[in-house]
């Protein structure tokens, strides 16, 4: 196989404390040059193609595409910076690039706080503008999805804990931090459903709500609704538990950051008073038994009915850990995490090339790299972390790079040739082993 380098020759960014780690990391493992080139292909990937980076008004701006789709989601946005955090202290320029991520953040939930996906500009017709909903400028699609608003909080926390620098929390960003928690709130329709509706004309039941556009029903318990889950496919019951599980997070370090007066005080109060509310109302209705053994549900509708599967999308039941969520030792994830990665879970495949988790987003029979890097980054068994590595090396189409998803019994078969958010984890699985585990990078 060739290893000739996947990176192009004229860089969007160019970081030096990732070139050094990157350098660093690779030749460390360079007895294995095919994981060594995989690991300089992706680690980069993003800075390499995806950000557009310049100041706005004074004010540094980060446009973070997410790959082959040209748009900005909320979501892949945080995931695909999040593993340049660590190294931002001793780059200046990097960090300055990671403010214009949360600068550009929040100018998109100020545009719409039910947006998922945003455009470069708030000129380009997004290919949804028919979608009946409050479509708006700057809207590149519109999925309600309570993860969105989370990454958002998520990106904020993690700069400021990693570099203590808070020049990018001014009052547009404290208004942003406002329109969240008050979003959630109103999406735990205590008082009606609120005013986001969603409907689009397709023959793909998973891009359109029911009931009119307002979605399943639910029964008003203190949960947040998610129309949509992580995949931005609709949800099948109108409470996603990791999704709810990742506000509660979001909720406290909004409240941890109003402690030092980077929001408003009385955001103190309020962030505190829901994420007490939302993590009672999970222990009730989000918790269900599987072989008679505790676990999470994916989704629940407070009237008795669970949905018993994961997605390989984050938040994931599988990627509680990883996410900060959970512990990977309580019992409560050790019997979740089990079925996840079993044929008991209905998005689990097994294939001749590989097994892994699936989502209706492509199809039962497609298995996404997220879910494998995911089982890695949670494991706490060493031939399992390695055996996720071999597959990693086995299935990415001799491409160097993360694919969204590939056949489980053909790796030659796969979507989308440029996908970001994995390329950024594949290499933030790398760069965390070679920090707390190298052994298990010899292969």
């Amino acid at each position: 196989m060739s290893y000739a380098s996947a990176r192009p020759d004229e860089k969007a960014f160019q970081s030096d404390a990732v070139e050094n780690a990157v350098a660093e990391i690779a030749g460390a493992i360079g007895h294995d040059p095919e994981l060594a080139w995989m690991f300089s292909n992706c680690f980069p990937n993003t800075l390499d193609r995806a950000v557009e980076h310049e100041f706005v008004d004074g004010r540094p701006d980060t446009f973070v595409v997410t790959g082959d789709i040209d748009a900005m989601w909320l979501r892949d946005s945080t995931a695909q910076v999040w593993p340049y955090l660590r190294l931002a202290p001793a780059d200046p320029a990097l960090a300055n690039l990671l403010r214009g991520v949360i600068n550009r953040q929040t100018a998109c939930v100020l545009i719409d706080p039910y947006a998922n996906a945003f455009s470069r500009d708030g000129e380009s017709m997004s290919p949804w503008a028919d979608d009946t909903t409050d479509m708006r400028p700057g809207v590149y699609e519109r999925k309600w999805e309570v993860d969105s608003l989370c990454w958002v909080v998520r990106l904020a926390h993690g700069y400021w804990k990693a570099t203590g620098d808070t020049s990018a929390f001014d009052g547009l960003w404290q208004a942003a931090m406002e329109l969240v928690l008050a979003t959630f709130q109103e999406q735990q329709r205590f008082d009606g459903a609120g005013p986001y509706r969603f409907e689009r004309k397709t023959d793909r039941k998973i891009d359109t709500l029911v009931r009119s556009g307002v979605g399943p029903e639910a029964n008003p318990c203190g949960l947040i609704v998610s129309s949509f889950r992580p995949s931005d496919d609709r949800c099948e019951l109108p409470y996603n538990v990791p999704a709810n599980l990742m506000a509660v997070a979001a909720c406290r370090q909004l409240a941890e950051m109003a402690e030092t007066g980077l929001l408003p005080a009385e955001l103190w109060s309020q962030a505190t008073s829901l994420a007490i509310q939302i993590r009672a109302a999970l222990e009730i209705e989000g918790v269900s038994r599987v072989n008679r053994e505790e676990t999470w549900s994916y989704e629940c509708d407070a009237m008795g009915n669970h949905l018993q599967a994961d997605d390989p999308n984050h938040p994931s039941l599988l990627s509680l850990p990883y996410l900060g969520l959970w512990n990977r030792d309580h019992p409560r994830y050790v019997a979740t995490r089990h079925w996840a990665l079993s044929a008991a879970n209905p998005h689990y495949a097994q294939g001749t090339a590989a097994s892994g988790g699936t989502s209706v987003h492509q199809g039962d029979d497609w298995i996404w790299p997220l879910s494998v890097i995911t089982q890695a980054l949670t494991s706490t068994d060493e031939e399992e972390v390695r055996s996720c590595l071999r597959t990693l090396k086995a299935t990415h189409a001799g491409t160097g790079l993360i694919h969204e998803s590939f056949h489980k019994d053909d790796p030659n078969q796969f979507t989308r040739e440029w996908f970001g958010r994995g390329n950024s984890l594949f290499g933030e699985l790398i760069a965390e082993l070679h920090r707390t585990r190298p052994n298990l990078l010899e292969l």
